[in-house]
């Protein structure tokens, strides 16, 4: 989408601060692709135009507080609101349908592991929203779910250095590995479940 270029790319000239920027938009309902925002962040430290501390933070503390907005907006405004609105900011019904889908089937762990699969984490923040999920709990997992996705995406873009662009599909790698652990977590849930029925 050429919008969402050039968007992406402004960001990028604003180094760090462009990092913040990004990855605020990409948790509050904008696609703006965090597996291009971040691995520029660890770019920004290979050129010592940054420490690997500050560029992990500002994609971090970008995305919790994108995060928090657009939990707040959903919380106070609900789905009519998205709905009605979300077509300005590229957000259709089918990508809200998925992340309610998603959460109504596994509440918690929805948040947890939907902030680590792209097409999931942009959105996951609604239906936790609407559906009036505990603040608390929210911000603990969405905490929990950010951090390995901005310190894996954040360090490989400073070990490709020059070459950073060249990410390639780590990002359906990384989702895969994450979907895994996601299958196990819900064979443990259910395991535990069948004991406590018997």
């Amino acid at each position: 989408m050429a919008i969402v270029h050039s968007i992406t790319n402004g960001l990028l000239a604003l180094g760090v601060m462009g990092v913040f920027i990004g990855m605020f938009l990409e948790s509050a309902y904008i696609p703006v692709p965090s597996e291009i925002i971040l691995p520029y962040a660890g770019y920004l430290v290979f050129l010592h135009r940054a420490t690997l501390l500050e560029a992990m933070l500002a994609g971090l503390l970008g995305g919790i507080f994108g995060a928090v907005f657009a939990y707040w907006i959903a919380r106070y405004g609900g789905r009519p609101l998205i709905e009605r609105y979300g077509r300005y900011v590229f957000i259709h019904h089918k990508q809200i349908d998925r992340a309610d889908a998603w959460f109504r089937r596994h509440g918690d762990g929805a948040v947890f592991f939907g902030r680590l699969l792209p097409g999931i984490r942009t959105y996951i923040s609604l239906p936790a929203g609407v559906a009036a999920m505990p603040f608390g709990r929210f911000f603990l997992f969405s905490l929990l779910g950010a951090l390995p996705w901005t310190v894996l995406f954040t360090y490989i873009g400073f070990v490709l250095g020059h070459n950073w662009q060249h990410i390639g599909k780590l990002g359906e790698y990384f989702a895969g590995f994450v979907l895994i652990l996601f299958v196990a977590w819900l064979a443990m849930l259910w395991k535990g479940r069948a004991k406590a029925n018997r």
